[in-house]
Parts: structure tokens; sequence; C-alpha cells
């Protein structure tokens, strides 16, 4: 049962990644800096969760892991919604508002790539963001990971 969870984790951290760079190379919908964030722990569960197929002593512990950086990705997740809503205001996309520019920053600002904002989603179906979305789907998986890597411990 451990390794079908650990297979489906894996499986389902990748169809995430397909989905974001998807979503950012074929329909041109660019990623914030929270967006690029929340890719980094389905990179990282889904490593984890490749790793607990190929290794049978550590595999609970392995699939406990991945369930629970899939819980840390659900709450930066929850996280961004928060931004998206302005309930709060984002440290990681924050522009420096008010800053004196001159011709030397201005300069160095075109050359860099634009910076999409976090609290502007890139796409919506009636209301609901990528970000929301994501909550849902990381700490559904997070939570399942979890509690089937405890029932075999």
């Amino acid at each position: 049962m451990l390794r079908l969870t650990a297979s489906v984790l894996a499986a389902a951290c990748a169809l995430a990644l397909v989905t974001a760079f998807t979503a950012q190379y074929v329909f041109g919908l660019m990623p914030c800096n929270l967006c690029l964030i929340e890719r980094v722990p389905f990179a990282l569960a889904g490593l984890l969760g490749g790793a607990a197929l190929v290794s049978r002593r550590h595999r609970a512990t392995l699939v406990m892991l991945a369930g629970v950086v899939l819980l840390v990705n659900g709450g930066i997740a929850f996280y961004h919604v928060g931004v998206e809503q302005h309930w709060w205001k984002s440290a990681v996309c924050a522009m420096a508002e008010g800053a004196p520019l001159n011709v030397a920053d201005l300069a160095a600002a075109m050359s860099r790539p634009a910076e999409v904002p976090c609290d502007q989603p890139a796409w919506a179906f009636h209301g609901i963001t990528f970000a929301a979305m994501n909550i849902i789907y990381s700490t559904g998986l997070g939570a399942l990971a979890v509690v089937l890597a405890r029932r075999k411990r």
C-alpha cells in the first residue's frame, strides 16, 4: 500500500509541475514569485516519492516527509491566496514603493524582465485561482500521505 502511495505522490507532483509549466509556456500565463516558490515543494515531494519507490527500508519515512513538504506547500498557497485577496502584503513580491528613482535605477529596471505582481492572479475560474486550487491539492495530497505513512509505522 505504501509503494502505491509513493507512486501516486510522485505522479501527482509531476502532474502539478507539468500543469504549471504548460500554463506558463503553452498558454503564456506568467508566474509571480510566489507561484515559482510553490513549485519547489512539488519537485521535492516528487523526488521523495520517487526515492520511496526504490527504498524499502525508509519508505514510510520518505512518504511522511513528502506529505509534510506538501502540507507546507498548502500553507504557502494559503499565504498566496491571502496576497491575491489583499488580506496582507507579500514580502516576496513587494515592489519598492515610493523609492526615489534616478536614471541609473530606471535603466537597470528596464534591463530586467518585468516582474509579475503576486496580488493579480494570471488566471481564475469563477474566482478560484491556481493558488486556491493548490491549497486543496497540496493539503489533501499531503494529509493523505502523512496518514498512510503513519499507519505503516
